[in-house]
């Protein structure tokens, strides 16, 4: 009976991908545009990113026990370049999902504790605004007819042959 809990439990830890633990939420910023914008399209996607990590203490056996640290750290802002200049998103939103690294820890295993691999699926949205428009250049002063100075000889030196 004890074998079928345990055995229940560790499933349903396994189905439901530890989501506490697997998904973060790099931003999420809900912003209305400035209100001389307007909004031009809508980007979002997602895709697989390497998000290996690597035990601070890269020793053999002892690096089981030791905390990781990212070797492929996933950044908003390099998420966001892809649509477009940081100045002309709103509502951005970027999610990484570890899932997929809970059953990729045997490679720690197989290292002794120095690496895992860490397949990461990065989702991203956001708007895009028109850019702000031009400033106004300021009003020209008006001046009077410009003189033009007469023309002057102009020398030049030639070496003599």
């Amino acid at each position: 009976m004890s074998q079928r809990l345990g055995l229940a439990i560790t499933t349903a830890l396994v189905l439901s991908g530890c989501t506490a633990l697997t998904r973060q939420v790099l931003v999420e910023d809900k912003q209305p545009p400035p209100p001389n914008s307007t909004t031009i399209s809508h980007c979002s996607g997602s895709e697989w990113q390497d998000n290996s990590m690597m035990a601070i203490v890269p020793i053999p056996i002892i690096g089981l026990g030791m905390p990781t640290q990212e070797i492929n750290e996933i950044k908003a802002d390099d998420v966001l370049a892809k649509c477009g200049p940081a100045d002309r998103l709103v509502n951005k939103k970027v999610e990484v999902d570890r899932t997929a690294c809970v059953p990729t820890v045997l490679t720690r295993v197989i290292s002794f504790g120095v690496w895992q691999w860490c397949p990461a699926d990065v989702s991203w949205s956001a708007d895009v605004i028109q850019p702000a428009p031009p400033p106004q250049p300021a009003a020209r002063l008006e001046r009077g007819p410009v003189e033009l100075q007469p023309e002057r000889d102009v020398l030049s030196y030639r070496p003599s042959q």
